[in-house]
């Protein structure tokens, strides 16, 4: 009989005990949240945030959309390849491409302040204004551009890579009833004054 007691005495002690222990937790939770149902709160907010976004920006894509992101793919293989290109237009016609590389020296300044912002803007790299500085176009760079095209044309159209009629080309060249053009080492000498790498290369071709 009296072992019972004691065990009912020691469970109404446990229990007392345990009440005061939840008692202590309820009083701290008021001044301190619990962080374990904090974090259950804060991934349940997270989730339906995310759902709500997920709502909100699904995907419609139609064939514009499709269209557009195909123009804006472009610019970037498009300036690459072309780059790649001049290199073999200038090995299979170094003539042509001369006379139209003479023209690059009439561009003026500010289209190769737009030329570098849009390099720029598709391929990441830093434009500076030192770099891009170009002297302006004079007269005398557009009268030497031009006579720079006209020698070299006349050049082809006697080697027989231009035909007859073309920009440039000299008027008395081999026409009947009229004097031969210059000498055509005259024209070399002028070419090498402008563009060494060209006159050596005609200069093998002849030879």
């Amino acid at each position: 009989m009296g072992l019972s007691i004691g065990s009912a005495e020691l469970g109404s002690l446990t229990g007392l005990i345990s009440g005061a222990g939840r008692a202590v937790a309820d009083v701290a939770g008021a001044f301190t949240p619990n962080a374990e149902a904090s974090a259950a709160r804060a991934a349940t907010a997270r989730s339906s945030a995310l759902a709500q976004f997920a709502a909100e920006f699904q995907p419609r894509r139609t064939w514009f959309d499709a269209l557009i992101d195909g123009v804006n793919r472009i610019p970037r293989p498009a300036m690459a390849l072309g780059t790649i290109g001049l290199f073999g237009w200038a090995m299979a016609d170094p003539i042509g491409f001369a006379a139209r590389m003479q023209g690059v020296a009439l561009i003026p300044e500010p289209m190769w302040w737009l030329m570098g912002a849009i390099v720029g803007f598709y391929f990441g790299a830093r434009e500076l204004s030192a770099a891009r500085s170009r002297s302006g176009i004079t007269p005398e760079v557009v009268e030497a551009a031009a006579a720079s095209i006209e020698r070299i044309e006349g050049i082809a159209w006697r080697s027989g890579e231009v035909e007859r009629g073309g920009v440039g080309v000299p008027s008395n060249a081999l026409t009947p009833g009229v004097a031969a053009a210059p000498d055509p080492e005259l024209d070399l000498d002028a070419v090498s004054s402008v563009n060494p790498e060209l006159g050596a290369f005609l200069l093998r071709v002849r030879g």
